[in-house]
């Protein structure tokens, strides 16, 4: 070996000992314990979808919702809403903690200044020490990779609430559009019921007036007044709900409906004034496991409890430790500062563990388990994943077909309601057949508002449970292994 390449390998020894080795076990991603492919309900609806075949976690939500009220509202929640608010906080908070660790791993310089008096063996006299300058406490040399570990772990639990955040705007974007939705059903279903009162009204005066004529009896007139009672109380409790569901609305927007936001609530609009929203396509269930923000998360902190079991491990090797100091020290404090008073300490240590009543054994044992928990939470938060969106297709496959049945059904009731009404005015039917008629075509109306209701939430539904949301304009969707806590 020549002498130059010697001082070569010799630095580079060095740096790989000064870098230590790792001890945190290889990372393996568990395997998706959910079938290959949709429910046959599921995977007929993905068949049919119309959509231009875009992801779903790749559409911003400004291009999904079309309606221009709800996207203020949307804009709203996102700058106010508190638990927004403190998932983001919870980010810098991880940021912070990631920072502290990763501070681990340098020495920590402090200027360092101290004075000392203390008899002298004889008890005759008084021995002073004072000593100022840069000093470096007990910084630990990381040849088994406890230090790494830990940061790695911190890495993953900050990318983890990273992650937390884009799942907790998915959800409030989605409880914000389908409380929208509710109010707009809570206007319909009002409309329905003021003119269903106002028909009943009307059949209440002219069973009153074939009463007074003695062409019907009170028992008829009791039996309209009871409809209108009924429809009354019907009115009064969807006032209600739609004052419940505009404060809840409220409460996700995190400030007052007032101004601009006021005029974005619904009023007198229904249902079927709400714009078509984009079709997303299904994809299959392996996509979850990269578009899902809750699933990602799920796996940060499995990546982390996988990287204590290094610190855990590393726990049983030899603690080597360096406390050193360099500056003046003097006998006297007006000499602290004078030529030829400069002194050094350089004080090694190192700690074998030898008998620790099993501490370091259940550390490992502990970080193990911890990891094993991971593991179900992980697998569990991808078999929820697999329902939620086997239930919107589920959803998406039969409630169109459901609100169109609904509608024709309302539609023939409907014209039953009329029939009656002429044949009850002509003195052809009883009174018992219009006001079955008319508590059809009520029940029938109200059925529709709710199916078309359903349908809509169940679009939204579908968006969030495939990771919609939480894009935004310009962004770029992650790739496969985004799930893998990079290197810092």
């Amino acid at each position: 070996m020549t002498k130059t390449r010697f001082p070569q390998l010799l630095a580079l020894s060095a740096a790989a000992l000064l870098a230590g080795c790792s001890m945190i076990p290889a990372y393996e991603r568990p395997a998706a314990p959910v079938a290959a492919d949709w429910p046959a309900l599921g995977t007929t609806a993905a068949a049919g979808t119309t959509g231009n075949g875009v992801a779903a976690a790749d559409i911003e939500w400004q291009n999904f919702f079309s309606d221009p009220r709800l996207r203020q509202l949307i804009d709203a929640s996102l700058r106010n809403n508190r638990d927004l608010r403190v998932a983001v906080l919870n980010i810098e908070q991880a940021r912070a903690q990631f920072q502290i660790r990763r501070a681990d791993q340098y020495p920590t310089v402090s200027a360092a200044a101290a004075g000392s008096r203390q008899p002298s063996s004889s008890g005759d006299s008084i021995t002073s020490t004072y000593t100022a300058g840069l000093a470096m406490t007990a910084y630990e040399f990381d040849f088994f990779g406890r230090v790494a570990s830990l940061k790695e772990a911190a890495l993953a639990q900050y990318l983890a609430t990273e992650e937390g955040r884009k799942t907790t705007q998915i959800s409030l974007i989605a409880a914000v559009a389908n409380n929208y939705l509710s109010l707009l059903a809570d206007e319909e279903l009002i409309a329905i019921t003021r003119q269903t009162l106002a028909t009943r009204e009307d059949s209440f005066r002219l069973s009153k007036l074939r009463f007074d004529n003695g062409v019907s009896s009170e028992l008829d007139v009791r039996q309209a007044e009871s409809l209108i009672e009924s429809a009354r109380v019907s009115l009064a409790q969807l006032v209600r709900q739609r004052a419940l569901d505009q404060n809840a609305l409220v409460l996700l927007l995190g400030q007052p409906a007032t101004g601009d936001l006021a005029v974005a609530l619904p009023a007198g609009k229904g249902l079927a004034d709400m714009p078509m929203m984009v079709d997303v396509p299904a994809g299959l269930p392996s996509d979850l496991l990269t578009r899902r923000p809750d699933v990602r998360q799920a796996e940060q902190l499995l990546m982390a409890s996988n990287a204590n079991i290094g610190a855990a491990r590393a726990a049983f090797f030899p603690k080597i430790s360096l406390t050193a100091s360099a500056g003046s020290a003097s006998s006297h404090l007006s000499d602290l500062f004078k030529s030829g008073s400069f002194g050094w300490t350089l004080a090694p240590q190192l700690l074998l563990p030898i008998f620790d009543a099993g501490r370091n054994r259940a550390g490992l044992d502990s970080a193990s388990a911890g990891r094993d928990i991971a593991v179900a939470q992980y697998e569990k938060s991808i078999q929820t994943a697999f329902r939620e969106v086997a239930d919107a297709l589920a959803g998406r496959a039969t409630l169109g077909e459901q609100l169109r049945a609904q509608q024709a059904q309302a539609n023939a009731e409907g014209v039953r309601f009329k029939l009656s009404d002429l044949r009850y005015r002509n003195g052809i039917a009883s009174q018992l057949d219009l006001l079955d008629a008319q508590r059809s075509l009520f029940t029938a109306q109200q059925a529709v508002v709710q199916t078309r209701l359903a349908q809509l939430q169940s679009q939204v539904t579908l968006y969030k449970t495939l990771g919609g949301g939480w894009t935004e304009p310009g962004a770029v969707a992650p790739a496969a292994n985004t799930a893998v806590a990079p290197k810092s």
